[in-house]
């Protein structure tokens, strides 16, 4: 892989609360997130000059849980992948919140990650951890416990499928331009994963891109034309890599210390481009940043925005030049 070019900060925006984790970004500029105590939010005038200056908070509405991943309709709703309550459609306009699904195959539905709606009405999300709840994600991490799903709610439907099973903490999901394969987030393992809807491979998953850089988190396309672009949460660590091939015993030993240790990111920042050939286009990254654990990217106005799990705010990075 090429050395990575510098991911350049250019502003810092606070929003009010804590862990915008998802970002996602409209045709208008607008960029939507959750926080950490429930509420949507719409950023307005991120991107105007002075960059990040005029940027005005809305909120839209309240999911009475966790909100993490978001997909934006062509209505204009917005799907959320909430942590505590499931599968949700919410309406910007009169903030009012729809379980479109909580529970599979007689499960409650918990930690749920991102989603993505596809252009005949079907949705695909994922659930990172069936062990572990948002609140002890590191410990699912350690243990790589391999209980994340992808999921399949068809139209209409309220009763969502597993169409796969055994991921390392399944989290960011886009699909191709042609929508003929998903990209599937595993953070635990470091890598990207394929999974076909069409053609003759349609129901089998393969390995799209291994080895990442750093543990990926939520992913984002900007339509048909652009990039998948890739978060990066956090850098590759040796001693979790070697934690990884050890015994089940070990692992699960070393989830308990990890859940009750205090918690604090490492400085290093990154993102990824990446192609539908799996092809790496673009990686930026800051080894000492001030803004840390980035779970969420998205790009609006030659602008990239990124989100945060950790942070109060969302910042904002100069975009490379499309290839």
């Amino acid at each position: 892989m090429d050395r990575p070019t510098a991911l350049v900060p250019l502003a810092y925006v606070g929003v009010g609360g804590r862990g915008p984790e998802d970002v996602v970004a409209d045709d208008r500029g607008r960029v939507f997130t959750g926080v950490e105590d429930g509420r949507i939010l719409r950023l307005d005038g991120l991107t105007e000059q002075p960059v990040g200056a005029a940027a005005r908070v809305s909120v839209l509405a309240e999911t009475g849980g966790r909100p993490l991943g978001l997909e934006l309709l062509p209505d204009g709703d917005l799907l959320v992948c909430d942590a505590e309550r499931g599968l949700l459609r919410v309406d910007p306009d009169g903030g009012t919140v729809h379980v479109l699904a909580d529970a599979v195959a007689g499960e409650r539905l918990r930690f749920c990650s991102n989603v993505v709606a596809l252009s005949d009405g079907t949705v695909y999300f994922t659930v990172s951890s069936r062990r572990y709840p948002l609140g002890q994600w590191i410990g699912d991490i350690v243990e790589h416990t391999g209980t994340g799903r992808l999921l399949r709610l068809a139209p209409g439907s309220r009763t969502p499928e597993v169409v796969l099973d055994g991921l390392q903490f399944a989290n960011g999901l886009a699909p191709s331009a042609d929508e003929s394969f998903l990209v599937v987030a595993e953070t635990g393992a470091r890598r990207l994963t394929r999974y076909w809807l069409a053609g003759a491979g349609a129901g089998r998953a393969e390995t799209f891109v291994a080895d990442l850089p750093g543990m990926p988190d939520n992913i984002w396309r900007p339509g048909k034309d652009g990039p998948v672009w890739v978060s990066l949460a956090g850098p590759r660590l040796a001693p979790l890599d070697l934690l990884h091939r050890s015994s089940p015993a070990v692992r699960g030993a070393a989830a308990r210390v990890a859940v009750r240790a205090p918690y604090r990111p490492t400085g290093a920042a990154g993102v990824l481009a990446v192609d539908d050939e799996g092809r790496i286009t673009h990686h930026l990254a800051r080894r000492r940043s001030g803004y840390r654990m980035v779970t969420s990217v998205c790009e609006t106005g030659g602008h990239l925005v990124l989100g945060s799990l950790w942070e109060r705010g969302v910042a904002l990075c100069e975009a490379p030049s499309r290839p």
